[in-house]
């Protein structure tokens, strides 16, 4: 027969399924930050060419990009 005491989860083992949940949800939390830029990415490669081939003539100046810097916490 069964036994009537219910055993309990000791707090090592709650520790440890919680530490599980919070590595997947950070990896998963990566790899959607990941599929967004690749998105973006494409997505501002195509609004600069205008969606054509038009290449800039040769000797026309073009003021230099600043990089931009997104941190995950704001994604």
């Amino acid at each position: 027969m069964a036994s009537g005491a219910k055993r309990k989860t000791t707090m090592a083992k709650l520790n440890r399924e919680r530490k599980l949940r919070e590595r997947r949800l950070d990896k998963q939390t990566q790899k959607d930050a990941r599929k967004q830029a690749s998105h973006h990415r494409g997505q501002s490669r195509d609004v600069l060419t205008g969606g054509h081939d038009q290449s800039i003539p040769a000797g026309t100046r073009q003021p230099a990009l600043d990089p931009v810097v997104q941190s995950l916490a704001d994604v």
